[in-house]
């Protein structure tokens, strides 16, 4: 789980984990969690999240905890329109790395409860998802990660994605 600082990446962590709200503080470094999802399509399916911390000096880190991996979650913060071309610049930069070509990736267009939050057609647009590699799927889900409105569906999303690329992977296997 990726994302600027202060986009609530730790809140929709404890918000999947305990189906609460948990008041955080910015993450140094990241947290981990293995979470059994609740709800949704995906109900029973045990995932291992890295919250990995936003903060510039951070970034770099982004790399090594998103290859390899089976989904990336992307929050945004849906308020601060000031930062979303930063968040994109740091986005084109993840999907682009080898490793990451075709993973499946969950944009959580967070805090859309807020006054002045921006539609998703607009977050998406100054994200500029559609210039994504071609091989990348995604998904942008509106959120409210204090109350966990929208998790379950962007979850149901990521997890139709991630099985749909394995069956793929899998059939260009049997291909070889």
């Amino acid at each position: 789980m990726l994302g600027l600082d202060s986009a609530g990446k730790t809140t929709v962590l404890y918000r999947l984990k305990f189906n609460e709200f948990v008041n955080t503080v910015p993450t140094i470094g990241f947290n981990t969690e293995r979470i059994r999802l609740s709800n949704g399509a995906a109900k029973g399916i045990s995932c291992h999240f890295w919250d990995v911390g936003g903060q510039e000096k951070l970034r770099p880190l982004w790399k090594s905890y998103s290859r390899c991996t089976d989904g990336i979650i992307y929050v945004v913060d849906s308020v601060d329109s000031d930062r979303l071309e930063e968040a994109k610049t740091e986005l084109h930069k993840v999907t682009k790395f080898a490793e990451n070509q075709g993973t499946p990736l969950l944009v959580i267009a967070n805090k859309q409860d807020l006054p002045k939050s921006l539609a998703v057609a607009e977050i998406e647009r100054q994200l500029a998802l559609q210039e994504l590699s071609p091989s990348t799927p995604y998904h942008i889900q509106p959120a409210c990660a204090i109350i966990g409105e929208g998790l379950t569906e962007g979850m149901d999303k990521l997890y139709e994605m991630i099985l749909k690329r394995r069956k793929t992977l899998k059939q260009k296997k049997k291909q070889r």
